[in-house]
């Protein structure tokens, strides 16, 4: 299977946008770990329907316009991973979890540093909000673009 991406420039700097024939399969960040997401071949559509479509609503986020996604996404991960990233659609625009209180949303409560991992292969990073998970003492910890990135992507939901 192959997977249309799309370059595009943003406060966070440049991400590509991957997607299948029809959902988002991933956000990028410019100097990700190509080991962190695993999703080749990649082939440049600049004018995938998906990708316009992600583009678009990126653009809203970005200029304080839109607090919701209303995208088809398609996870690649284990079960425990998608369960996880899942859950992270639920951590309302402007609110943040701990990794603890993700792994009790999902039924494992002692599995926070399992949680934790599956947070870090997030593929589709700022719309499945892996940005909004924190520290327990409310600290920023890891995030694949950064710490920068994340505390500018919260600065977005903060107004």
């Amino acid at each position: 299977m192959a997977f249309a991406f799309k370059t595009v420039a943003t406060p966070v700097g440049l991400l590509k946008i991957v997607a299948t024939d029809v959902a988002l399969a991933a956000i990028l960040w410019e100097n990700d770990d190509p080991k962190r997401v695993r999703l080749a071949p990649l082939v440049e559509d600049i004018d995938h329907p998906v990708l316009l479509l992600v583009e678009r609503q990126l653009g809203e986020y970005f200029a304080g316009t839109r607090k919701a996604f209303d995208l088809p996404l398609d996870f690649f991960g284990t079960a425990f991973q998608k369960r996880v990233w899942s859950e992270l659609l639920n951590i309302p625009f402007g609110q943040t979890r701990s990794y603890s209180e993700i792994a009790h949303a999902i039924g494992k409560p002692r599995a926070f540093r399992a949680v934790g991992a599956a947070n870090g292969k997030n593929p589709i990073s700022v719309v499945a909000p892996c940005h909004r998970v924190i520290g327990k003492d409310g600290s920023l910890t890891g995030f694949a673009g950064g710490l920068a990135a994340k505390e500018c992507l919260l600065g977005i939901e903060a107004g």
